[in-house]
């Protein structure tokens, strides 16, 4: 502890280094971070997928189901419907069908508040329970659809609602089930299974008085797994699994290992990230194979949104994973929901055995392909390593703040001056704290503003939503760049800007490591992005560094903002590049505002993280360092 407190403890061997390699120290670091996320792409750094839960015992039942001649009649009655109600739910057909089956049926309603405006938005989830006949309704597993109408801008899913019936079907003539099955038919996609988890938990995830999720009036045991479909034809020739959940979180590995399995063993390609397992004997190839499905991996959990509805059970502790079926000739052989239905039943009659929640495998870890993990343990690191170099600069900018603790004999002289001259004799308190304050209570403001603001600019200048929420953050974005402009002239001492350059790198590092427990890859990428423009930072002396013109333009690009822009611009012309350059920027900006207000929505319903992370603690952490940018410094005070 000497070391931390006390720079003279063991002659200052430790500060000497510390001082004299600094920047070299923290760059190297950053790097290595870099690297030795690189090389875990590599089979020999990451480890084979297996089984650590025995009771799933996978694949050993013996699979008795043939769902395709009564899925194929379900499918067929439920195109005709659905041609008479083109734009929501055949909620008669489907309440009829499970009555039909002999099946305990319910439905559930729910309202959605729009924040912004007095609209109102109403929603019907419909669910059956199969009772398990040889145990008590104590657990229970859930296999769900999200319907999609003819007018839905996704994929259609008329085959799973198909699959879901006649499988339900099946389910209801054995006799072996130790858990009730829930079948759930959800409205308005996500947004109807958030409000069936809430009313089924009796809980609000999102803000009060925006979701209603209502009551159910029927109710099974505690939910240990469950299961979505989305079969995009009765013809299937491939199957991807999703596993990115709300905020990053992600289900057991033993329930993506069973899925995975299951579906190679019905002969169907299978695949993650809508990536195909390939077998290169070229190491260079293998490698990028792997590196590109990983970054694939990063990017989507990055982002904290679900990939599909099984990411809002996580939160709950539920296991969940999507099943999302293609029909594409060139991605392999046909196969009919003869084989889909038995993987079904394997997942689910695998999970029937289980005598306690998931627990044995991971819950932690990043996929290479679709039976290669990556351990926390070992992609912790990377991270480490970066922000090891934020916390090493901060104390290199304590140890020069010393008066006089720092012995300087071996430095050499042109270091030696340096570290004379920047020696104080006290702080500013008051200043020092103010100024963290007042960044960071802008931060909660805008935190927790656009409920109340939205509503008053879209009233009295008539915006649409996205323009109004467009236009509030630009002007924020310009506001925040160029008020440093209006303090050009104030003068701070040196040491009050250097103590605030160390408290910054502190707060960055403790945050990043913070954030990366709940969701590493959105971690990961903003100390990519930031870590090495931090390192560079400095208060600002007599003579300007050369350095210091760049940061003036670099910075304001790595504003929270400007970096949400500049990324939906970049997809728009990765996606979009037959298109001509205006129609792209057209439709990158009206990209761009639906993103500001969906990131609003998410953390209003669904309690995503990435607004709050972006406004709270990104924008203040920019704005402390945009000022240590700009102060004019007195050397010596």
């Amino acid at each position: 502890m000497g070391l931390l407190t006390d720079p003279k403890a063991g002659n200052g061997e430790m500060a000497k280094f510390i001082l004299t390699w600094e920047k070299v120290l923290c760059y190297l670091l950053y790097f290595c971070g870099i690297i030795w996320m690189m090389c875990l792409a590599h089979p020999f750094f990451n480890d084979n997928t297996y089984y650590s839960e025995n009771a799933l015992l996978p694949g050993l039942v013996k699979k008795e189901s043939n769902l395709m001649p009564t899925s194929k009649a379900f499918y067929r009655e439920l195109s005709s419907e659905r041609e008479r109600f083109p734009d929501r739910m055949p909620y008669a057909w489907i309440i009829a069908k499970f009555h039909q089956l002999n099946i305990e049926v319910y439905t559930h309603n729910f309202t959605l508040n729009y924040p912004f405006h007095s609209y109102k938005y109403t929603g019907q989830n419909i669910y059956g329970i199969v009772r398990a006949p040889r145990a008590a309704s104590t657990e229970a597993i859930v296999v769900s659809v999200p319907y999609r109408s003819i007018t839905s801008v996704h994929p259609d899913t008329t085959p799973s609602v198909a699959l879901l019936l006649a499988f339900a079907d099946f389910c209801r003539q054995q006799r072996y089930w130790a858990k009730d099955i829930i079948f759930l038919v959800t409205e308005h996609e996500q947004l109807g299974m958030q409000a069936w988890l809430d009313a089924y938990h009796n809980v609000v995830s999102g803000h009060e008085g925006i979701l209603l999720s209502g009551d159910l009036a029927g109710r099974a045991g505690s939910i240990q797994a469950a299961i979505n479909l989305e079969l995009h034809s009765m013809a299937i020739t491939s199957i991807d699994v999703k596993i990115e959940g709300l905020n990053g979180q992600l289900p057991n590995l033993d329930l993506f290992n069973l899925a995975q399995n299951m579906i190679s063993k019905e002969g169907i390609r299978r695949s993650f990230q809508r990536r195909f397992d390939t077998y290169e004997r070229d190491p260079v190839k293998k490698w990028s194979y792997h590196f590109n499905t990983l970054m694939s991996m990063i990017m989507a959990q990055s982002t904290g949104i679900p990939n599909g509805n099984h990411g809002l059970f996580h939160r709950f502790g539920i296991e969940a994973i999507t099943l999302e079926g293609f029909d594409n000739l060139k991605e392999g052989a046909q196969r009919n929901f003869y084989n889909v239905g038995r993987i079904v039943e394997s997942i689910v009659r695998s999970v029937n055995n289980l005598l306690e929640r998931f627990h044995q495998s991971f819950f932690f870890y990043l996929l290479t392909c679709t039976d290669r993990y990556i351990s926390i343990a070992l992609y912790m690191l990377a991270l480490v390593l970066m922000v090891a170099g934020l916390f090493i600069k901060a104390f290199s900018l304590w140890l020069r703040l010393q008066d006089s603790s720092v012995e300087l004999d071996n430095f050499k002289s042109k270091e030696k001056k340096k570290i004379e001259s920047n020696q104080v004799s006290e702080f500013s308190v008051g200043s020092i704290a103010s100024e963290i304050l007042w960044t960071h209570t802008v931060g909660a403001l805008l935190m927790s503003s656009p409920k109340f603001f939205v509503p008053m600019i879209i009233k009295h200048f008539g915006f649409r939503t996205e323009d109004a929420v467009f236009y509030s953050f630009l002007l924020i974005t310009i506001m925040s760049i160029i008020w440093p402009i209006f303090l050009i002239k104030r003068k701070s001492k040196y040491s009050n800007t250097a103590l605030v350059c160390v408290i910054t790198c502190v707060e960055f590092g403790t945050a990043l490591t913070c954030i990366a427990m709940h969701n590493f890859s959105l971690a990961f990428l903003t100390a990519v992005v930031y870590v090495p423009i931090v390192l560079s930072i400095y208060p600002k002396q007599t003579i300007t560094s050369r350095y210091r013109k760049i940061l003036n333009v670099i910075w304001p690009l790595l504003h929270p903002f400007s970096i949400i822009t500049i990324i939906v611009f970049m997809y728009g012309f990765i996606n979009y590049r037959d298109e001509t350059i205006l129609s792209v920027l057209v439709r990158s900006l009206k990209a761009t505002k639906q993103a500001f207000v969906l990131s609003i929505f998410d953390s209003m319903i669904y309690g995503n993280m990435l607004y709050s992370v972006t406004v709270a603690i990104m924008l203040p952490i920019w704005l402390l360092y945009w000022n240590i940018i700009h102060k004019n410094t007195e050397i010596n005070t």
